[in-house]
């Protein structure tokens, strides 16, 4: 199936860039930055309209936005294939697209079917992304690229009633390491960017309230997500002999280290 895609501007001489989940939230902010910075980006997300809204953000950037449902296999190599096509290679993934799932159910109430949702969501999701990436780096010339793939402080500590997020956050950081070994041979270089509480639709809740270890219910504070967005861009304009293997960034105060 092809995806349906969307292009504004004429091209540059910068990076080229995949963003997955580039509708909103953190893969919105790094399209964002990545665009103002000169890369031209294939923005990848279920909605084509929220992606258009995405490249309205930077009217003169240079933007694809296809629509991909990263758990499907035909749609992330429709989308390598959109973007290869539209600009001759990838420089970079920013490996996103994520979900929570249903928020407080206990392990012991929670559906297989949202179970899998998550799953399929973060780590075949991810998995699959970085398969195409990887396939196209190795091959283009000049060969190589990076692969950034979004974890999660929850990829080290989980929160209460969290099981699929987290056990797909942890396996994350095992993909992440495995990539990174494969790809040196390909001047591939691999790394994961560990986020906690960036100020999104996702963490509004988090400002209200969230739950803690101890069972009581505190607000916990936020950071701006274009902090996110620097770093990934930070990591991603580094000269592929040099790679940041593993960042933490997170609300300064937020409770994580020594959390629960």
């Amino acid at each position: 199936m092809m995806a349906r895609q969307t292009e504004t501007g004429t091209g540059t001489d910068a990076g080229i860039a995949v963003v997955t989940g580039a509708g909103s939230g953190i893969g919105r902010a790094v399209a964002a930055e990545l665009l103002r910075a000169g890369w031209s980006v294939a923005l990848a997300g279920r909605r084509v309209g929220t992606l258009e809204e995405t490249a309205a953000l930077v009217p003169d950037g240079v933007a694809l936005a296809v629509r991909t449902d990263v758990s499907r296999q035909e749609d992330v190599a429709a989308l390598f294939a959109a973007t290869v096509e539209r600009f001759g290679r990838v420089d970079l993934l920013f490996n996103n697209a994520g979900t929570f799932g249903p928020g407080g159910v206990p392990v012991e109430e929670l559906a297989y079917d949202a179970w899998r949702h998550v799953v399929d969501t973060n780590l075949n999701g991810a998995f699959l992304c970085a398969q195409a990436a990887y396939r196209q780096m190795k091959e283009q010339d000049p060969q190589g690229g990076r692969i950034i793939n979004n974890g999660s402080i929850s990829a080290h500590t989980p929160r209460p009633h969290s099981v699929a997020y987290t056990a797909t956050k942890h396996a994350l950081t095992g993909l992440t390491k495995s990539l990174s070994l494969d790809g040196r041979r390909h001047n591939i270089a691999v790394g994961q960017i560990d986020i906690g509480n960036a100020a999104t639709d996702m963490t509004a809740r988090m400002q209200t309230g969230a739950l803690q270890a101890d069972g009581s219910v505190v607000p916990e504070p936020v950071m701006d997500v274009a902090d996110v967005a620097r770093t990934v861009r930070h990591m991603a304009e580094l000269p592929l002999e040099a790679n940041v293997q593993f960042a933490t960034v997170l609300a300064t105060a937020m409770p994580y280290v020594g959390r629960g």
